[in-house]
């Protein structure tokens, strides 16, 4: 696992100039961005070390006896987080730590608006969609900058560049950030929604219909599409790290208002995390290979691509990187008004608990 500082963060102004994006697809309500297909479901407490538990102090004082967080194969320092036990550590005793996994941002933006969860995982792009649309929920941390989306082509495919998908069909799943990242790159080319045929497929779908010649190319999503390079010779013909919005980590207001201490205990075990992984590269892909049941090889691609050095607390390269994708949510349909979404991402960052976080 390679980490490198975030182009964004070196050319944080490069955002600042507004893409004439054109949608015509609606979008659902809420954002998916997903490193798997399947359903979310309960995992129970987190799977830490006999040592970890066995060092756990006890306390009464916690302002609640529960916490509900999800984990996600798209966001590798949940699964360190929750295998290493470092929320139950920190803890105690005195709260019942309950994981949840959320496969897709579009599911944990679910499980936050239900109160299922008290923190989950989502694209930016996600985030900003649900809190438009009304979900309370507020970023409390930036887990990474990922570059989990791509424009890919099948094996053997005389598709090069992305001027040679005008006229072609194109899979990407509509309100998630493989779905931005192509009507950017689009336009980066000259190209609009009108030149194209879009298909709106799942993710795991999109890769099938790209494999089996249905569509001409696809707008893919780690760790599914590392695993499609590996296994079918599927070819990457566009990256733009520019074109992908980071990892949020969110938590519900209320959540963040009556339990400002165990939010704070999360936001330390990401920071912790965030470091195990640069110190523990190997262990890292065998944790990203085990839940996302694919080779670790393919994991450490995936990690590869994903930058965990980045500033944990929300604000400026967030915002920039926000700007660009505000209006298409209002051009498709997806937020009633401009004024509806940019009430959103004035209010979208909580960033006390990254500005105050103690990894040790």
């Amino acid at each position: 696992m390679t980490n490198r500082t975030s182009p964004t963060r070196r050319t944080r102004t490069s955002w600042a100039g507004a893409l004439a994006l054109t949608a015509a697809t609606a979008l659902t309500l809420t954002g998916c961005v997903a490193g798997e297909d399947a359903q979310g479901n309960a995992a129970g407490a987190g799977t830490g070390s006999d040592d970890a538990a066995a060092g756990s102090s006890s306390t009464s004082d916690w302002s609640t006896d529960t916490l509900n967080i999800d984990f996600a194969t798209y966001n590798p320092l949940s699964l360190i987080v929750r295998d290493q036990g470092f929320i139950e550590e920190a803890l105690g005793d005195d709260v019942e730590v309950t994981w949840t996994q959320s496969a897709g941002s579009n599911k944990a933006n679910e499980l936050l608006r239900a109160g299922a969860v008290d923190v989950g995982s989502t694209a930016g792009s996600a985030a900003l969609l649900a809190r438009s649309n009304g979900s309370p929920i507020q970023t409390i941390d930036i887990y990474s900058q990922p570059e989990w989306s791509a424009l890919v082509v099948p094996e053997g495919s005389d598709i090069t560049d992305v001027a040679d998908l005008e006229g072609k069909t194109i899979a990407a799943t509509t309100g998630t950030d493989p779905y931005f990242f192509l009507l950017q790159a689009l336009d980066e080319a000259g190209l609009s929604q009108s030149d194209v045929t879009i298909e709106n497929l799942q993710h795991a779908d999109g890769r099938a219909a790209l494999e089996n010649g249905s569509v001409d190319a696809w707008s893919g999503l780690d760790p599914i599409m590392a695993a499609s390079e590996a296994e079918s010779g599927t070819k990457l013909i566009y990256r733009n790290v520019d074109f992908n919005s980071y990892g949020f980590l969110n938590a519900t207001e209320s959540f963040i208002d009556e339990s400002p201490d165990v939010a704070q205990v999360v936001v330390n075990a990401y920071e912790k995390a965030r470091a195990w992984a640069e110190d523990n590269p190997d262990e890292t892909a065998s944790i990203l290979a085990e839940v996302a049941a694919i080779d670790p090889s393919v994991a450490t691609t995936v990690l590869d691509r994903t930058h965990f050095d980045v500033d944990p607390v929300p604000g400026a390269d967030q915002q920039a990187v926000l700007e660009i994708v505000a209006p298409v949510l209002v051009e498709t349909g997806a937020v009633p008004s401009q004024d509806d979404v940019d009430t959103a991402l004035d209010s979208l960052f909580e960033p006390t608990f990254a500005e105050e976080a103690d990894p040790s």
